[in-house]
């Protein structure tokens, strides 16, 4: 394992590990929350996230995308790693409810795009997979393919073998164990 996703791994137990009862989005009870968004939102922990993702990308990808919040920064850190690598690579923010105003979309960044391209989506936890299904179909309803899916931490909770029942492969920098392991 490379340094960088040693280094990763650490901030990731530091900045985004809580311990304690909690309701994960599925309804789903479980001992531990994991909040990307702390460590996605320091500037070390954005800058590997989106440095690693950009590794795992396809080459056949045409840009990324990400169901609004929490992939909020990784689509940006990639966004930005891609041009910074002289592979320049849009993003789309899908967000969770239509506007209610303005274009009244579901995705924002679409215009970057034209149909039939294919998309990387990027998410920061897999639990069910259910967030990352739905943003799935909002993705292939506006003319897109998705090729697939990568995540920062696989929660080993069904999340994996959901997508994959879809016909869709899911690649996570960390499962669940490796992160404990790693960031050790």
């Amino acid at each position: 394992m490379n340094e960088q996703k040693k280094r990763l791994a650490r901030l990731l137990l530091e900045k985004s590990y809580i311990e304690g009862e909690v309701t994960l989005t599925s309804g789903k009870k479980s001992n531990y929350y994991f909040d990307c968004r702390s460590t996605a939102l320091y500037p070390e922990g954005l800058y590997l996230i989106g440095k690693i993702f950009f590794e795992m990308i396809s080459p056949d990808a045409d840009g990324v995308a990400g169901m609004t919040l929490g992939a909020d920064p990784l689509v940006s850190a990639v966004v930005l790693i891609s041009y910074l690598e002289k592979r320049p690579l849009p993003g789309i923010i899908v967000r969770k409810e239509a506007k209610t105003h303005g274009t009244q979309n579901y995705l924002e960044g679409l215009q970057n795009f034209h149909a039939g391209q294919k998309i990387v989506l990027l998410e920061d936890v897999v639990t069910t997979g259910g967030s990352v299904l739905t943003a799935v179909r909002r993705i292939q309803d506006a003319g897109l393919k998705v090729l697939e899916i990568l995540c920062v931490l696989d929660r080993e909770e069904g999340g994996r073998e959901n997508i994959e029942k879809q016909g869709l492969k899911l690649k996570s920098i960390f499962t669940k164990d490796e992160l404990f392991k790693f960031g050790k």
